[in-house]
């Protein structure tokens, strides 16, 4: 019964309540996530996961721990669970050790020089506006409410103008055989 009062008191949100359950169940739940990374040489990467174990236990005002239920399981038991499924999770996203910016050479991160291929659109087939939105959102990079201002329309206006625009050009390209824009044919799906 003492597990469900440190639960009720944690969900109660009393002064203190997430400090105890730290020192109490934090190893647990450590131990669990060191039990998976350990064997696959992951095992620095222990903190961020019992981190995201933490986010999961709190998140939505303890939903998660509103599941528990002693009934089925030790409360110990449960956190295993839940650990061991934040490692396994972790482990099959892949994520890697990250190495700071400052320590990865600079021929990693270059991005090899290329000139974009230009796609000609054919006259007519967009309206004035429709290409003039185009041009500010992507040749001047400006954001759809910057757009929305210099035309002195609603930023709804632009998104509308700018989806019509790209459903225009897609049905173009895809119907006249021509690559899409960002595909490499008609059959791109």
């Amino acid at each position: 019964m003492a597990e469900q009062d440190e639960i009720r008191s944690l969900i109660d949100g009393e002064r203190g309540a997430w400090q105890g359950f730290l020192k109490r169940y934090a190893p647990v739940i450590y131990g669990a996530i060191q039990k998976r990374l350990v064997p696959a040489g992951r095992a620095a990467e222990a903190e961020d996961v019992a981190q995201d174990v933490f986010v999961r236990i709190c998140n939505n005002d303890f939903r998660l721990l509103r599941t528990y239920d002693p009934q089925k399981a030790r409360f110990t038991t449960w956190l295993t669970v839940i650990a061991t499924s934040a490692a396994i999770d972790h482990l099959r996203r892949g994520n890697k050790p990250n190495t700071p910016i400052d320590d990865v050479p600079e021929g990693k991160l270059a991005v090899p020089g290329k000139e974009p291929a230009w796609i000609k659109i054919p006259e007519g087939l967009l309206s004035p506006r429709q290409s003039l939105v185009l041009k500010l959102l992507y040749d001047k990079d400006l954001e759809v409410a910057d757009v929305a201002r210099l035309l002195n329309v609603d930023p709804q206006t632009v998104r509308s103008m700018h989806h019509k625009a790209l459903t225009r050009l897609r049905a173009h390209f895809a119907s006249d055989g021509s690559p899409a824009p960002g595909g490499t044919g008609a059959g791109d799906k």
